[in-house]
């Protein structure tokens, strides 16, 4: 099993799905993963540490298992079948520990609400994880460093001089 951090929640420019990459602790590799927009919210406002006024969907899991005397150990990203990623929860409820079959998504929004490592099966990290291409931006800001720190300054001023009020309409 592997180690893996959720580095980022991207948005698909062609459809309404986003993808959750998760990011190895101990390499540059990836595990992006197609998940649906309420599930990238959810993961999204617990990083945030965004406040909700009443529980959402995986709070109440949470909740659920934490009154039923259950505690979650950890999540794993266990399989890809036909392009399909299958997660389980591991719960230990009064010393036996439980697996609960997961979509991956739900899996990853619950273990971020409840602080407890996810980790992806090898075999699966080895058919689909990515090592990620130099970022555009590193590579602009690289070009980008002989620039006058004028020039920056004059373009920051400008910006600054903006009232965002304007373009409401």
């Amino acid at each position: 099993m592997i180690e893996v951090i959720v580095d980022s929640i991207r948005i698909s420019l062609v459809s309404q799905h986003r993808i959750v990459v998760l990011k190895e602790t101990d390499s540059e590799r990836q595990l992006p993963i197609w998940i649906g927009p309420y599930e990238a919210d959810a993961i999204t406002i617990e990083l945030q540490d965004v406040e909700m006024a009443r529980p959402v969907t995986h709070d109440l899991l949470k909740n659920v298992i934490s009154e039923m005397g259950g505690k979650v150990s950890h999540v794993l990203i266990k399989a890809l079948n036909e392009g399909v990623f299958y997660a389980s929860l591991f719960v230990d409820v009064n010393g036996e520990m439980k697996e609960i079959d997961s979509r991956s998504s739900d899996a990853i929004a619950l273990a971020v609400r409840v602080k407890v490592p996810v980790f992806v099966n090898q075999d699966v990290m080895d058919e689909v994880g990515v090592l990620p291409e130099p970022d555009i931006l590193q590579e602009d800001a690289k070009e980008g460093e002989g620039e006058d720190p004028e020039t920056l300054d004059i373009f920051t001023d400008f910006v600054d001089t903006l009232d965002f009020e304007d373009f409401d309409e």
